[in-house]
């Protein structure tokens, strides 16, 4: 009996040590200091925007188009013509869609080089890419975009209808004005750095500028006469008349820079997102005479940190 109670108080003593060194030791744990989260420096993102292209190039959507060099046409040749005066004017015994579309005669109706479209502009479009960030420092990026955009333009043209002797041209205007279309891709690369100002570790403003080259191709071209649409860059293999030789839409990639100011918001531990102002200088390379011009965007970024 007196066995069994040492055993008992032996092992009580045991438990009651092991409990008090484990609890020495979890105190011992909590009393160290906590180590800081680890900074992720790579950072993968979205980015969505509105652009707002330079309507310097708007001109290769004129209605004249290119050759298949890429040599823009003449008059004689250009799109618009060989549409409207040779392939739906009626020439060469064909139906004469144009007069039906603008409501008169068959042949009552003119369409020269002084009716060519002038006012060919760019309306604003949406942006989106995928952009990476690799910090260097708590200040400090490397940053990697693709950004890509459809681009519409808007433009008009006139015609002009034919009256007969006698009519009083104050009663309705004989010149009618119509609209043209067109359609650009564009597919933005930068390659530059990104400073923040500031050390606050939620908010503050940042800058970034770099290298950009820009991949723009032609998409479309197209006019409206009234109910009438025609695809101008769609040619027919028609004998019955000279068309102009096959057409292969023009390509092109220029080199420039880019520069960006906005608003770096730290929210989390797994997210950041960025409002930026984003001026680029570009070259549009399709068209004649491409040179570098300034376009602008405005955005909102958002960054996972893997």
């Amino acid at each position: 009996m007196k066995q069994f109670i040492k055993i008992k108080t032996f092992a009580f003593v045991l438990l009651l040590a092991l409990s008090l060194s484990s609890f020495a030791q979890n105190d011992d744990q909590d009393d160290e200091p906590t180590k800081p989260l680890r900074k992720r420096k790579f950072l993968v993102g979205m980015y969505l925007g509105s652009y707002f292209a330079n309507k310097y190039s708007a001109s290769t959507y004129n209605g004249y188009g290119f050759d298949y060099y890429g040599q823009k046409n003449s008059f004689l040749n250009s799109f618009m013509n060989q549409k409207i005066n040779e392939q739906y004017g009626g020439k060469y015994g064909q139906p004469d869609q144009i007069a039906a579309a603008l409501g008169v005669d068959p042949g009552q109706w003119t369409f020269n080089e002084s009716d060519m479209p002038q006012n060919m502009h760019y309306t604003p479009s949406i942006v989106v890419g995928f952009n990476f960030r690799h910090a260097l420092d708590k200040k400090t990026a490397i940053l990697l975009n693709f950004n890509g955009c459809k681009l519409n333009l808007q433009g008009n043209f006139t015609m002009t209808l034919l009256r007969p002797s006698g009519t009083n041209p104050a009663i309705n205007s004989n010149i009618q004005t119509f609209g043209i279309k067109g359609g650009e891709q564009r597919l933005l690369f930068q390659l530059g750095f990104q400073r923040l100002l500031g050390d606050d570790d939620k908010l503050n403003f940042f800058v970034e500028t770099g290298f950009n080259g820009t991949l723009a191709k032609f998409d479309k071209n197209l006019i409206m006469i009234n109910n009438l649409q025609i695809d101008l860059t769609n040619y027919y293999n028609q004998t019955l008349y000279a068309a102009p030789g096959q057409f292969r839409r023009p390509i092109g990639f220029g080199v420039g820079a880019f520069a960006g100011f906005g608003l770096n918001v730290d929210i989390n531990p797994k997210f950041l997102i960025q409002l930026l102002y984003s001026p680029t200088y570009e070259k549009i390379n399709i068209g004649t005479n491409p040179t570098l011009k300034l376009q602008n965007s405005i955005g909102f970024r958002a960054y996972y940190k893997v």
